[in-house]
């Protein structure tokens, strides 16, 4: 876990457990959907909300196997996709009662069909983020059409994380298959 002034100036719950580099993930999420949302002039709640869910949906990604384990048992997933739903879990347990949130935060590492606005910017954020070092051209090109075409870059992302997953031999869940008959 990272000391208290660093949870506290991002964000973080107390519970969180990340890393340097994590939290440097966290901030280029954080600051990607501010962007978007003042380009897109988003209410004060729904921006709230964005950033919100930037803030927390790794916050347990650097959380032991055991501690995830404990919060989601019997989830279904692979270890590496249970701190989202961990994360919502301990978010709810302290009275987070916005769904789109805790949705956007227990799903974006796999997506879902049902999404609000919130979620399906947060899983674009994730990806288009610009420390990730594959494709940055093409990924900062889509991170600028956002405010344009909000629902046409959603599409592109889906497709390209499910290429992704296809082409590197990972497994689809029921909700990544839903979300792209969803889309499509």
């Amino acid at each position: 876990m990272t000391d208290t002034g660093v949870h506290s100036s991002l964000g973080l719950p107390a519970w969180a457990v990340v890393h340097a580099r994590r939290r440097e993930h966290i901030e280029r999420v954080v600051a990607l959907l501010d962007d978007w949302a003042r380009q897109l002039a988003l209410p004060s709640a729904e921006a709230t909300a964005w950033r919100d869910a930037a803030r927390w949906h790794d916050a347990l990604r650097d959380a032991p196997e055991e501690m995830l384990h404990a919060l989601v048992p019997q989830s279904g997933y692979t270890t590496e996709m249970l701190h989202g739903p961990a994360a919502a879990a301990l978010l709810e347990r302290e009275g987070e009662l916005r769904p789109h949130v805790l949705d956007a935060v227990r799903f974006h590492t796999v997506g879902h069909a049902a999404w609000e606005r919130t979620g399906r910017a947060l899983y674009m954020a994730d990806f288009l983020e610009p420390g990730r070092s594959f494709a940055r051209a093409d990924r900062a090109f889509l991170a600028s059409m956002v405010p344009v075409d909000f629902d046409g870059v959603f599409r592109q992302v889906v497709r390209a994380r499910i290429e992704w997953a296809v082409r590197e031999g990972k497994s689809l869940y029921p909700e990544v298959v839903g979300l792209w008959n969803a889309v499509r």
